[in-house]
């Protein structure tokens, strides 16, 4: 049997918080179920970056679905990456489209999708989606379930 994990480098190990979301290192595994079609759902609830022109905190709730096809993402490289963003300047829709193209980049999957549910900064909530295209008719890929924003109470 191969062993799928042998080239992983951050998981098990003491890896500090890349930099930026260029210096990090998205690790990938073979899918054991290449061939099987499924969704995998990623979820990022206080995905944090910064507003490139004040540089105060911009907050995030990330959903990330995606149908592997080939390569799976090692789940802590994914964490290591989104947090790289935690000093990262960019608007809400760069920081969610380059996270799902990254990605896809990376992973070749059948399908990739990514709701980015940023909490407001200036009394607007800003929503960015981004998908590779139609969703396979042959996989259950469930509404994301995160609510528009309603402000308080």
């Amino acid at each position: 049997m191969t062993d799928i994990y042998k080239d992983l480098k951050q998981l098990g190990t003491a890896t500090p918080l890349p930099q930026s979301p260029d210096d990090a290192v998205l690790e990938r595994v073979a899918n054991p179920q290449a061939g099987t079609p499924y969704c995998v759902r990623f979820t990022a609830p206080e995905f944090t970056s910064l507003c490139p022109m004040t540089g105060q905190p911009d907050f995030a709730h990330l959903v990330i679905d995606y149908v592997p096809g080939q390569w799976l993402v090692e789940s802590k490289s994914l964490k290591l990456y989104l947090g790289a963003f935690r000093n990262h300047g960019a608007f809400h829709e760069d920081c969610t489209v380059s996270i799902g193209r990254r990605l896809v980049e990376a992973l070749a999957p059948e399908w990739l999708r990514i709701g980015g549910y940023w909490y407001p900064r200036g009394g607007i909530p800003i929503d960015v989606f981004y998908q590779t295209g139609p969703a396979p008719q042959a996989v259950w890929v469930p509404d994301q379930g995160v609510p528009t924003y309603r402000g308080r109470g």
